[in-house]
């Protein structure tokens, strides 16, 4: 019978990439839902700024920046995000078409509290 566990890596090997994934670059426009991590029971729609290449995942995880959209893709939070590669769902088909939300982020504007 095959063994089915995923093999460790041994020391000072490259880390391997699933092979379903593309690179993420800034401006990638991405949802993410269970596939990405269990923190996104609701699925959100991020607007990618940079991948975070300080940081050390493990094979197959990625730390990105991005800022969260709302369903007029209007940027409402910037975040920082540790998601599974190969659970990434891109909704900006290629870089000749348009994006599925707006080019542009705009901040929304806090509400202000009075004191």
């Amino acid at each position: 019978m095959p063994d089915d566990r995923p093999k460790a890596r041994r020391a000072g090997a490259p880390p391997t990439a699933p092979t379903n994934t593309r690179p993420i670059k800034a401006g990638d426009l991405l949802r993410l839902g269970r596939a990405a991590s269990v923190q996104f029971c609701r699925p959100i729609t991020v607007r990618v700024i940079r991948e975070i290449a300080e940081r050390h995942p493990y094979d197959g995880w990625a730390w990105i920046e991005a800022y969260e959209l709302n369903g007029k893709g209007v940027a409402v939070a910037k975040r920082e995000l540790f998601v599974r590669l190969a659970g990434l769902r891109w909704l900006n088909a290629g870089a000749g078409q348009g994006a599925a939300i707006g080019h542009r982020v705009r901040i929304a504007a806090r509400p202000q509290v009075p004191a």
